[in-house]
């Protein structure tokens, strides 16, 4: 009997996508190498380096990263989104060594949504480089980018852990990788604490007139709890897009085995907590190290 194929679908989560180096040396510990590895966002980086020979060369760099690091590498844009990738692009191009997709092995490929139109698709041809980019164009954050005459933007938008396009492949057995598990539970919501600056307008304001007018911005004269940071709300937004969708897609195909890091306790953009990120993906792959062997045995695969 021949083993069967295996697919690696390796979900969207911005920094929490770290976590995907670790799942990686989990499951070659255990003998598993997948077949296919396919990649949304994050996980499109991750799943392109390992299937390009490169992992070691990226585990390197996102442990040096540090919080300066980070924001060096933000080349600020008005058009299309408040970065414009160029400088990551860049700095990948020197690190990294581009090969063509299809030259991948174990085979890759990566999901991107079409700018336009909306629809899903599967980026399984020219530049490895340029597949990554265009899957990782999270809106409003980085811009749109140009694929195969097309603008991209981020994959996770339609298919946040592509179980399907694991299958499309040829995979027989699926694990998947979802870092939005616990996103909506696992924390509790961050409350604004008050704001001196606010209290110290109103008395300069004789009449309070002005901290009245910025206590409604922050929802203090409103009923219920008061209003979160817009910052908070964004983040919160996308996560909460980002659960149900997933939620959603794999509920109509679900994977195999379901490997599910607990990382709610890192930001969208903190990259350089690459470290804890990656010891979620440990214990992660530990909790279903049962499952893996046995539908996958113990001989190695």
């Amino acid at each position: 009997m021949t083993r069967p194929r295996i697919g690696l679908a390796l979900g969207s989560g911005s920094a929490r996508g770290w976590s995907h180096i670790a799942v990686l040396r989990e499951l070659e510990a255990r003998g598993i190498h997948p077949d296919i590895v396919c990649g949304s966002s994050i996980g499109a980086l991750v799943g392109g380096a390992y299937a390009a020979g490169q992992l070691d060369a990226l585990e390197s760099w996102v442990n040096e990263l540090t919080w300066r690091d980070v924001v060096g590498l933000m080349d600020i844009s008005f058009e299309g989104g408040l970065i414009s990738g160029r400088k990551l692009l860049g700095d990948m191009s020197e690190r990294f060594v581009d090969l063509d997709v299809e030259d991948c092995a174990p085979a890759f490929a990566a999901v991107a949504t079409d700018y336009e139109s909306g629809t899903e698709r599967w980026l399984r041809e020219g530049s490895l480089l340029d597949a990554i980019r265009a899957s990782i164009a999270l809106p409003g954050l980085f811009s749109p980018y140009p694929y195969d005459g097309r603008l991209m933007i981020d994959g996770g938008l339609v298919n946040p852990v592509p179980v399907s396009l694991c299958r499309a492949l040829g995979a027989d057995v699926v694990i998947a990788v979802d870092l939005n598990s616990d996103l909506l539970t696992r924390y509790p919501i961050r409350r604004p604490e008050a704001d001196d600056g606010i209290e110290a307008a109103d008395e300069e304001g004789g009449s309070g007139l002005v901290g009245r007018i910025l206590s409604r911005f922050r929802g203090e004269e409103t009923a219920g709890p008061p209003m979160p940071r817009i910052a908070d709300v964004v983040a919160r937004s996308v996560n909460i897009m980002s659960v149900r969708i997933t939620r959603s897609r794999m509920a109509g195909d679900p994977p195999d085995i379901l490997v599910q890091p607990h990382l709610a306790h890192i930001g969208l953009l903190e990259f350089h907590k690459a470290e804890k990120a990656m010891e979620g993906g440990r214990q992660a792959v530990r909790r279903v190290a049962g499952e893996l062997d046995q539908l996958l045995g113990n001989g190695g695969l």
